[in-house]
């Protein structure tokens, strides 16, 4: 009985050298990872940076079926939030601060400990490396957790990198998944536009686009010009073999206006034309599949296309309406050169009988 009695006492006082070791120990903690996810730094910083999106590559959201998430009213950017009430886990995180397509700050709460958390985008070869990092202070249990369970970070670093995993994983269906549909002969109706025209190569044409268009929305809202529709681009020339294009990058505004002279920014209105219609859903870089495939079927079909210029692209739904590359639309209109149709033929019968006058002509007199 004595025995016992000393078995349990000496189990009790290793019960609190323990408990106090693992109290006195550092509470700090940094835990990173690092992946390199085959995408484009654009798409993963916008896929990162709204949280609608967290459900599909965070683990601890995606492992528990019964979890509840509740998002702020803006779900990306500084200020969104996303809340999460599960089985084994609840928490939140907010985002602070985000820098272009390079950086994001957040603050987390994670089962009751809180870090602060950083990503970071940078391009590389074969994508964009990613790197998520936190760092915290633990709390006791948190430290009792890491001291039975391999240590802090051991154990959130193998949460982030299936999280990173399942990132790439994600994004790689969503820039690979798209379809071509042929809508077939239409109607484009009468439009005004503001545009900045110039050659370029057709290969720097999102780059292009992504300069230009910001440029004219912000000049149609310093004059409070209302929009009428979808950014697009008017392929004046398409040449594929130097890969050069005349193009113009339009913006659709209401009513026709005049832009002063030398102005970069130009006024222009497209005419109604007939057009064969084609759609291309998923990530813009497909673009050539939906060439192809245009072309292929205004040859079976005997279709002339390209009458007045080679085609105009309307981006439909593009990242500011979603950032799924797989959901984004783009309508191409190929205009259809109009037929040639002879005049009716009509039989002339000379009358013999008829006398004609002979008619004298006066001679014009030479400029010279």
């Amino acid at each position: 009985m004595r025995i016992i009695k000393y078995l349990f006492l000496l189990l009790l006082l290793s019960f609190v050298a323990l408990t106090i070791y693992i109290a006195t120990q550092k509470g700090n903690f940094t835990v990173k990872s690092s992946k390199v996810i085959n995408s484009p730094k654009a798409t993963v910083f916008g896929y990162v940076n709204d949280y609608k999106n967290w459900q599909k590559f965070s683990s601890w959201i995606a492992s528990d079926k019964d979890i509840k998430l509740s998002y702020s009213p803006t779900t990306a950017g500084k200020g969104s939030t996303l809340t999460w009430e599960g089985i084994n886990d609840s928490g939140n995180i907010q985002t602070l601060y985000t820098k272009g397509n390079d950086s994001i700050v957040q603050k987390m709460e994670y089962n009751g400990t809180s870090s602060d958390v950083f990503w970071s985008f940078k391009d590389t070869i074969g994508g964009t490396k990613v790197t998520w990092k936190s760092v915290g202070k633990m709390d006791f249990m948190l430290k009792v957790n890491s001291f039975f369970g391999g240590g802090t970070q051991n154990k959130l670093s193998k949460v982030y990198d299936k999280c990173l995993a399942n990132l790439d994983k994600t994004l790689d269906f969503e820039n690979t998944t798209f379809s071509v549909k042929i809508n077939g002969i239409v109607k484009k109706l009468e439009t005004f536009y503001l545009r900045e025209s110039f050659t370029s190569k057709i290969s720097d044409i999102t780059r292009n686009a992504n300069v230009v268009f910001p440029k004219i929305l912000t000049f149609c809202k310093q004059n409070n010009l209302p929009l009428n529709g979808k950014p697009f681009i008017i392929y004046h020339t398409y040449d594929t073999i130097n890969n050069l294009t005349k193009v113009s990058f339009c913006i659709p505004i209401k009513e026709q206006i005049f832009t002063s002279e030398g102005s970069e920014i130009l006024a222009g209105k497209l005419d109604a034309f007939e057009a064969l219609k084609t759609s291309l859903t998923g990530n813009y870089t497909y673009k050539n599949k939906a060439l192809e495939k245009t072309i292929k079927y205004t040859t079976d079909k005997h279709i002339l296309i390209g009458s007045n210029f080679s085609h105009l692209e309307i981006f439909t739904i593009g990242k500011n309406e979603s950032l799924s590359p797989s959901k984004w639309l783009t309508d191409m209109y190929f205009p259809i050169k109009p037929k040639v149709i002879p005049p009716p033929y009509r039989k002339v019968v000379k009358d013999s009988t008829r006398i004609v006058p002979t008619t004298i002509k006066n001679e014009v007199q030479s400029e010279f």
